[in-house]
């Protein structure tokens, strides 16, 4: 069990530190090769930070793990927006301005919707997972081609600017790009290794591991990033990153892990995991659409709540676990 939990711990820290590598150095070395900044923050960049649940829930999903993966995919999302988002808006309230915003949130709410209509026969199977990955090709498309014709905002400027502000020499680029893409997939096992043990050993499902303690760890990326906004003032690229991620896991990682193994769906994913993931979405829609337009997006009080939902939610979780092995 120490074993498990020690590989959980060093699998989340090389995990993040990995994917951050690889990052800088896909990024320079695109740059090295002529690719536009612009593009390089939109599709690297925003990659970046989604990697983690990428590499994680494809290799859940190759071991035979479903639950692990679908619970990473879902989980995260859940993460993001009731605690990422409600503790920076408790630490400052988060006023946005973009009009991306205005475009993802709906955005990001349909794609739900989309993804809840898979889960009700109780499987994801390798179509369903191709049709995530088709969508989600689709709107990285189109985003990418509203970029080019200079519709985006300074979201993208503030991806560019990461992007130029360190400039690297390719050899070191390309040496960053191999070490970070390896040490990514040897973290990622690392990681499912120790969960699946820890879930096996409790008798605690890898379904419950990945909406708690894997999606915690691999959304570090996200709430490293939105605290450096917050000392920045940089509203828009919060919930920016947020949003993004949000798209990511929900095409992308559930699609990718479907796509490489049919993913068996419990129930409670639908009606609890799915539905609160849902209702979060639809709130921070609701909560940027009040009197003062799509200015005031979260308050303090907003970021109370949506902490106390995620607080509720994960003592649920933990709960039915207790529950279970009492029983």
């Amino acid at each position: 069990m120490l074993m498990a939990v020690g590989a959980i711990i060093a699998g989340l820290i090389l995990l993040v530190w990995s994917a951050d590598k690889f990052v800088e150095g896909a990024a320079a070395t695109a740059k090295h090769l002529g690719m536009p900044s612009l593009l390089i923050g939109m599709v690297i960049i925003g990659f970046g930070t989604s990697a983690p649940e990428l590499a994680v829930s494809a290799m859940a999903a190759a071991d035979g793990n479903p639950g692990l993966a679908l619970g990473n995919g879902y989980g995260s999302n859940i993460t993001n927006i009731a605690l990422i988002v409600g503790l920076t808006a408790i630490i400052a309230p988060i006023a946005v301005h973009s009009q991306v915003i205005r475009k993802e949130l709906p955005l990001l709410v349909v794609l739900t919707l989309i993804a809840g209509a898979q889960l009700i026969d109780g499987e994801l199977s390798r179509l369903d997972g191709w049709v995530l990955l088709a969508v989600f090709a689709a709107v990285m498309g189109w985003s990418i081609f509203q970029g080019l014709r200079g519709k985006d905002d300074t979201l993208a400027g503030e991806a560019e600017a990461q992007v130029i502000a360190h400039p690297m020499p390719l050899k070191t680029a390309i040496v960053w790009l191999v070490v970070g893409l390896i040490l990514l997939i040897v973290s990622s096992r690392l990681l499912v290794w120790g969960a699946v043990t820890i879930a096996q050993a409790l008798g605690v499902s890898d379904l419950i591991i990945g909406l708690t303690i894997v999606a915690i760890g691999t959304s570090l990326p996200e709430l490293a990033s939105a605290l450096a906004a917050v000392k920045k003032n940089e509203h828009d690229l919060i919930l920016g990153n947020i949003l993004g991620s949000g798209i990511f896991n929900t095409l992308a990682v559930v699609g990718l892990a479907a796509a490489i193994e049919p993913l068996r769906v419990d129930p409670e994913v639908l009606y609890r995991d799915w539905t609160l993931m849902l209702a979060l979405t639809v709130g921070l829609l609701l909560m940027g659409s009040g009197l003062t337009g799509w200015r005031r997006l979260v308050s303090r009080a907003d970021g109370a709540v949506l902490l106390v939902v995620y607080v509720a939610y994960t003592g649920y979780l933990f709960s039915t676990v207790v529950s279970a092995s009492t029983a």
